[in-house]
């Protein structure tokens, strides 16, 4: 398959230098281009000719001029945005025009099958009303693409895949997650959208990074020119390689990310995977810090898929969503959304959509555009403290309006002592506060909240906003 595809990109090259002015499948009628900043374009012409780029919104040409080998590369200033459709002409002598082109926001979504997931469901596994929503879903401001599924050994250039407004046919086929948190940016900012769906199901963040990103794990296994692969999905390099390189630089306001699932065998090394990943990737895009804001995977038996024995009894998924909290702790200008209250037991992909992708856009509504008046963080664990009484006293931050289990009894607390044995625990919301304890355990050290493979969670935010798994010790 890469032998192939490398002709194909070569005779695509050829051609190029005999016919107009060739455009990176990035770009198409529909899309929407960043407002306000210097956006990147570039394609294939005639090697060493000029080519002109024309946009209607301000009728001034921008030139560059085609390498040996084909290739251009230019920026042009966008304006701000607006509902008014531009075109831009693009020439070396023959011109090309692209129509209905948009300014906006624009969003990179990626990841794997939860990112993925398509507003009709997988077969089997539904979207929650997404029917209905697929059916309201017309709106000529709100433009899909979604980059096809390629693992490559070696970077390409180009992408399969165009730019489509929105409307019930192109979105029952485009990610949940990322119609949801699209559809609500679209409509508290008013503004054009535009969503970059790259992802693969199964994916693991390895097959997203390059060489250089991962050169400071050497437990990496590389694949070679050559080797059978049965899973590009889950080989180092190739979905970075075949689906992400195409279309670094193309002017993104943020990312939203979705995935972690198939790592959670290894989720020791997942926090210094994903800044890495996320530092790589912010550095190759030239764009400074873009946001980053991702979902916390939701609690599933994954016991079921691998057995303890596998790997060492740590097949618990807490652990995973353990590592994903630390991340944001490493990664500027990122955020992490709960999921704990959607998650279901036997079926790793929550039909409940609609709760990642605007939780999503709750944060990227707040952090990135700056509106005020409603929540967007879950409550985090501050301290613990242990009082005369032998009861844990934790302490919560990001609650000002307090916590609360929506009047059910929390079940889901564990407290050990000394021994290390976890014993279900009684526990009191106490404004900000949660009182943990058990007469199994007079001198507790330790608590752990949901930190189980499945489990539903129960303690939230007075805004409605999960608590995410926990656990005091690192035993």
């Amino acid at each position: 398959m890469n032998k192939f595809f490398s002709i194909f990109v070569a005779l695509f090259l050829v051609l190029g230098a005999h016919a107009e002015v060739r455009l990176s499948h990035i770009f198409s009628d529909n899309m929407v281009l960043q407002q306000q900043s210097k956006v990147a374009l570039w394609g294939w012409a005639k090697a060493g000719s000029v080519v002109r780029i024309t946009p209607s919104w301000d009728g001034k040409p921008v030139e560059t001029k085609a390498g040996v080998d084909g290739k251009w590369k230019a920026f042009v200033a966008t304006p701000k945005a607006s509902k008014t459709a531009y075109h831009i002409t693009f020439s070396d002598g023959k011109p090309v025009t692209l129509k209905n082109v948009l300014i906006g926001e624009v969003w990179l979504c990626s990841g794997q099958s939860n990112m993925e997931m398509p507003m009709k469901g997988f077969k089997g596994n539904p979207i929650l009303n997404g029917n209905m929503d697929i059916l309201k879903s017309k709106n000529p401001m709100l433009r899909l693409i979604t980059v096809k599924r390629n693992g490559q050994l070696a970077p390409v250039d180009t992408i399969s895949g165009n730019w489509q407004e929105a409307a019930p046919e192109t979105v029952k086929e485009f990610s949940a997650t990322g119609y949801y948190f699209g559809k609500l940016l679209n409509e508290m900012l008013d503004t054009p959208v535009g969503l970059i769906l790259c992802s693969w199901g199964g994916s693991n963040i390895e097959a997203w990074m390059n060489r250089e990103m991962l050169k400071d794990f050497p437990e990496t296994k590389f694949a070679k020119q050559g080797d059978t692969i049965k899973a590009p999905n889950r080989t180092p390099l190739m979905l970075f390689n075949g689906m992400l390189n195409p279309i670094i630089g193309y002017g993104i306001k943020g990312c939203i990310w979705y995935q972690g699932e198939s790592n959670y065998e290894n989720p020791d090394q997942y926090p210094a995977l994903m800044k890495t990943m996320v530092s790589s990737w912010r550095q190759l895009w030239g764009e400074g810090d873009f946001p980053f804001y991702y979902c916390q995977i939701a609690p599933y038996n994954y016991a079921s898929i691998s057995p303890k024995e596998k790997w060492g009894g740590k097949f618990n998924s807490a652990y995973l969503r353990e590592a994903q909290f630390k991340a944001q702790k490493l990664i500027p200008n990122s955020g992490m959304v709960s999921l704990m209250d959607i998650g279901e037991e036997f079926c790793i992909h929550p039909m409940r959509k609609n709760v990642g992708g605007e939780r999503l856009a709750l944060m990227a509504l707040a952090k990135t555009y700056g509106q005020k008046g409603f929540a967007y963080e879950s409550p985090e664990l501050k301290e613990m403290t242990i009082d005369k009484d032998g009861k844990a006293i934790l302490n919560f931050e990001n609650a000002p309006l307090w916590l609360t289990s929506f009047g059910k009894e929390l079940k889901t607390f564990e407290i050990a002592g000394e021994d290390k044995v976890f014993h279900p625990a009684k526990a009191v919301i106490n404004r900000a506060k949660v009182e943990v304890s058990s007469p199994d355990v007079p001198k507790p050290v330790a608590v752990r909240y949901a930190f189980k493979d499945f489990v539903v969670g129960d303690l939230f935010s007075n805004e409605g906003l999960p608590v995410s798994s926990f656990r005091t010790d690192n035993w």
